[in-house]
């Protein structure tokens, strides 16, 4: 009896404990006495630099936005240079250039010497060394428009501007617009490196001869899996307007001949058969619940006995929330007006509807970049 008393009053207790903190907290007295006290003084300087990073967070996006609109990261990796110098070149006076290349050493993307120049950083050339990373965060224009009102944004109240910029993922069809599939396109593949790298040192394609890539736009994961295991033959399904770009791409990633190009959509058409393992990456969550449970069925009958199914793309950290995907990729894909950050365990459960066993979530190596879900299709 004693036992049961303590277990279920535990909870109760840890609850009314954590509120009297949360209280104490949020008093400003205590604010001000933890303030003067040098055990307190450094919990609240740590809260209170989180929360002032948080708040000055879109003011440091949008000096990166500057630095790459103005392209100083890639001036500066030619040499050193001081503001009134490099001021002419952006097109700003002496005085804002040096307000900008300040900002920017102060995020670290620039280092300030002490003659007063300013030369690259290891963190900005991090970020010239990243395929894709500048068109990445320029399309970001579009993101911080719809999050002018984050309120209205939330409620449903307003028409995304980001929604409009990616047709590819809407319509029952996809979109048929040559212009539109290869702006979707170009960007994905541009910042795809990082997705095949993490997602090959996820999985083992060890024993797999045939792998389909699902909505893999102009080609580039499988590229990537064509340089790792030159003895897979690969296959690549998307919408006809996609494809019109991918043989040019392949073909200069050196796989001309090794990828078959099967054109279709998804949504209307079934999956190509004769694949021990099918990919689907970056695909779930541009769609919605009852687009993702019709995919994986597909999946599921397209694939032999046996069969794999990959899945990766950034993942909702569930339980446990994630900085990284529970605030930026969920509120883009909120934006974009279709689909939805979801966790591993959800995937799991939607696997696990769609008839796949042995369902394996692999812990991210960069949850930033992506997270990966495997299973298989039944032996037997």
């Amino acid at each position: 009896m004693a036992e049961t008393a303590i277990g279920s009053g535990g909870p109760a207790r840890r609850a009314e404990g954590r509120g009297w903190l949360l209280r104490l907290a949020a008093s400003p007295r205590f604010q001000a006495f933890a303030a003067r006290v040098p055990g307190l003084r450094a919990i609240a300087g740590a809260e209170g630099r989180a929360i002032f990073d948080i708040m000055a967070g879109f003011v440091n996006a949008q000096v990166l936005m500057a630095l790459v609109e103005l392209r100083v990261l890639e001036r500066l990796a030619d040499g050193p240079a001081r503001p009134e110098a490099l001021a002419p070149r952006l097109g700003l006076d002496a005085r804002r250039a040096e307000i900008l290349l300040q900002a920017g050493a102060a995020l670290g993307l620039i280092r300030r010497r002490r003659d007063g120049s300013f030369a690259l950083g290891l963190r900005g050339a991090a970020f010239l060394g990243v395929p894709g990373l500048g068109p990445m965060v320029r399309h970001h224009r579009v993101l911080y428009g719809d999050l002018a009102d984050p309120v209205a944004l939330l409620r449903g109240e307003t028409e995304p501007a980001l929604a409009r910029f990616w047709p590819y993922v809407f319509g029952a069809a996809g979109a048929t617009d040559l212009g539109d599939a290869a702006l979707y396109s170009d960007l994905m593949a541009q910042s795809q490196a990082l997705v095949a790298a993490d997602t090959l040192a996820a999985v083992d394609l060890g024993g797999v001869r045939r792998l389909l890539d699902v909505g893999g736009g102009t080609g580039a994961f499988l590229a990537a899996v064509g340089r790792a295991h030159p003895g897979i033959a690969l296959a690549l399904f998307d919408l006809p307007a996609v494809l019109e770009g991918a043989g040019a791409r392949l073909a200069a990633a050196g796989m001309a001949g090794r990828v078959q190009l099967c054109p279709g959509s998804f949504r209307d058409d079934p999956l190509p058969t004769g694949q021990d393992a099918i990919s689907l990456v970056r695909v779930l969550y541009d769609h919605a619940d009852e687009t993702v449970a019709a995919l994986l069925r597909a999946a599921h009958e397209a694939l032999p006995p046996g069969g794999r199914i990959i899945i990766s793309e950034p993942m909702s950290g569930g339980a446990r929330p994630d900085r990284a995907t529970d605030v930026y990729f969920a509120v883009y894909t909120l934006a974009m007006g279709t689909g939805r950050t979801r966790s591993a365990a959800e995937i799991a459960a939607l696997l696990a509807r769609a008839g796949f066993v042995s369902i394996a979530p692999v812990a991210p190596r960069r949850s930033f970049v992506t997270s990966v879900v495997t299973a298989r299709r039944a032996s037997c």
